[in-house]
């Protein structure tokens, strides 16, 4: 008896031959549980290369590598590149190396995103329970929308992977199951353009002979611990006994014990809480000074503000990142006594953070953060002590208005005006200015709006 199946390509019954019998497609879905299964996880092919090469057709038939320029790394590359052993995060030059022939492209940040949510807009058409992972990924909860759509899950989004390849021009994979850990592996199993099911019934079975790697959050330092203890496949955690597991690993063992029989009661969450949110920068060259990294560091904090406020968020944890010219990570916390997303309060307190890390090291990458996101209602009070630091928050907030009226580089601290013009070119050290060169180092400067007359020289 054949086994319930469909067309992905036309939507029509698939009995037990190789290819569909109306338009003759290979590409069938068909699964004992097919339709019975309602949790999805849906991944965008290659998205920033995708995109890239939907609005380019010169980079169509061409591996496309999308990313910083040497010093950076790859934020995606698309399967041609892959087929050559690109991956993301891989450096730059690496990725260069093993496809010299690849067209490397600039990530268009603004573009991903408006495509981002045209995709969105048509996974919540399909349901409310949308939970996003990020730009290009999100889980998917569609129990209970048959009526709605007059068909089963599986086929709605087999339906939701053709509109968005045809009206958007991106591909994407799903993944079918009855929970979200099984629905992620799912969704890797067939790309692109991939459709693969895992069902209850199997999940044990096909788990087993997999790395316990393929278990969510076993990263490098936990997939090394658990093979000194003697589980290096899912097949050994599934012959532990739950009690054992959970004397030597706690509360970890009972997760661990619980996915490697592809147990996940997690729901699909539309109301997932942003953890944090951050801004980084590979150097071109290798930076010791601290002037030129107090540069880099104030025009990352201007667009990490600018992005808490867009997305309405405060955070009372700033957090500055390093990397050096040997590749070693440096990160330094400071926790705020009040929730904030005013640049200049986060530039004050990296900035602390950065000179006690400038010693005459090199850094080729630079970042920085907050987390413990809090209410914004709660943010930057006023400072009943401290009036100047009231008026520098009112100062930034009607320098907003201007910069979303005539443009970012309307107005800005002199520290911005005076960055070096090469960024990432060295400049010649010198010791951290002290507090009354700093403060007129950072006085606010204005620029003529475009509609006024120009300056006099």
């Amino acid at each position: 008896m054949a086994l319930p199946g469909f067309c992905r390509d036309c939507l029509c019954e698939a009995d037990d031959a190789p290819r569909c019998r109306h338009c003759g497609s290979p590409r069938l879905a068909r699964h004992a549980e097919l339709e019975q299964l309602h949790i999805a996880h849906i991944d965008c092919d290659a998205f920033y290369a995708a995109v890239e090469k939907r609005d380019d057709p010169k980079l169509r038939d061409v591996p496309v590598i999308v990313g910083g320029g040497k010093r950076g790394v790859v934020s995606t590359a698309c399967y041609l590149a892959r087929v050559n052993g690109v991956r993301s995060a891989m450096p730059m030059f690496k990725a260069l190396a093993l496809c010299p022939d690849a067209v490397v492209v600039k990530p268009n940040m603004a573009k991903y995103v408006v495509v981002g949510r045209q995709i969105r807009e048509r996974m919540l058409a399909l349901t409310p329970l949308v939970e996003p992972l990020s730009i290009d990924e999100a889980f998917l909860d569609l129990a209970g929308t048959e009526r709605l759509h007059g068909e089963s899950p599986a086929r709605a989004l087999a339906r939701l992977a053709r509109s968005i390849e045809s009206e958007i021009g991106v591909t994407i994979s799903i993944g079918l199951a009855p929970n979200k850990f099984l629905a992620k592996i799912a969704s890797e199993l067939d790309k692109p353009r991939g459709f693969a099911v895992i069902g209850a019934a199997e999940a044990v079975d096909f788990l087993a002979s997999r790395s316990v790697a393929t278990i969510w959050g076993v990263g490098k330092a936990t997939q090394e611990r658990l093979a000194r203890e003697g589980f290096r496949l899912i097949a050994d955690l599934q012959a532990a006994d739950e009690a054992t597991l959970a004397r030597r690993f706690g509360n970890e063992g009972l997760r661990l014990w619980r996915l490697a029989r592809g147990i996940d009661s997690r729901p699909v969450n539309p109301e997932r809480e942003t953890k944090s949110v951050s801004t980084e920068t590979t150097f071109d060259v290798d930076i010791s000074d601290f002037r030129a990294l107090e540069q880099e560091l104030y025009r990352l904090t201007r667009k990490l503000s600018d992005r808490l406020k867009a997305g309405n968020y405060a955070g009372r944890t700033v957090t500055l990142k390093l990397k050096t010219a040997d590749f070693k990570l440096i990160t330094r916390a400071r926790s705020l006594e009040d929730p904030t997303r005013l640049a200049h309060r986060i530039f004050e307190h990296a900035r602390e953070l950065l000179a006690k890390e400038t010693d005459g090291r090199r850094f080729r990458l630079i970042g920085v953060g907050v987390s413990e996101l809090a209410d914004p209602t709660l943010a930057d009070p006023a400072d009943l002590v401290d009036a100047r630091a009231t008026k520098r928050g009112l100062a930034e907030l009607a320098t907003d208005s201007l910069r979303a009226r005539f443009g970012k580089e309307i107005i800005d601290r002199g520290i911005a005006l005076d960055a070096p013009r090469r960024r990432g070119a060295e400049q010649p050290h010198r010791n951290v200015p002290d507090a009354a060169a700093q403060e007129a180092a950072e006085s606010t400067t204005s620029r003529t709006p475009p509609s006024a007359a120009p300056r006099r020289r």
